[in-house]
């Protein structure tokens, strides 16, 4: 009779970012994640379009829903509290909170009422490490390197040949 064991994470994953920890679920199941990468997908699909070798046709509203979706995205797989904390939003003006929000368009509707007013997320974060947090969540729970086996396999696809041929030319300095 033969007996296999399966196990999974039961800790949530932490992501550090500038000293401040964001926990992640432990595991997330197939149609979690697919529901949130559609998501992203989606977000994705909006912003198409974008030419960024003629920013004279570029639409920020485009491109700031692409970096909302994919904040979405990342928070969808955090543990409630690091989600909620992750995507607070603020209305400011002149440096000064006039509102927080979690919700974008609550908050960009509360903007509206206040001449100069923007919104902005609390945790503000450069495009750079949104993009690494976005490679890391899908890596954990996509089946990205961690889902690779860790020893040889005979099913292992072979070395490419190297290009070209081998040289019958006398090296010269054995000439």
């Amino acid at each position: 009779m033969a007996t296999k064991s399966f196990s999974f994470n039961t800790e949530p994953h932490v992501a550090t970012v500038n000293g401040h920890d964001l926990l992640f679920e432990a595991e997330v199941m197939g149609d979690e994640f697919m529901d949130a990468f559609t998501q992203l997908k989606e977000a994705q699909a909006a912003a198409s379009g974008i030419d960024l070798d003629d920013l004279s046709t570029l639409d920020p509203s485009k491109l700031r829903g692409a970096a909302r979706g994919l904040r979405q995205f990342v928070a969808r797989l955090m543990l409630p509290e690091s989600a909620r904390e992750f995507l607070a939003l603020e209305v400011t003006k002149d440096g000064a909170v006039l509102s927080n929000h979690q919700d974008w368009d609550e908050a960009q509707q509360a903007a509206n009422q206040t001449a100069g007013a923007r919104v902005r997320y609390v945790m503000q974060l450069p495009d750079r490490v949104l993009v690494a947090l976005m490679e890391w969540v899908t890596e954990l729970y996509g089946g990205g390197a961690n889902a690779r086996p860790t020893g040889r396999s005979g099913g292992s696809a072979k070395a490419s040949p190297r290009g070209g041929k081998s040289g019958q030319a006398r090296s010269r300095s054995k000439a």
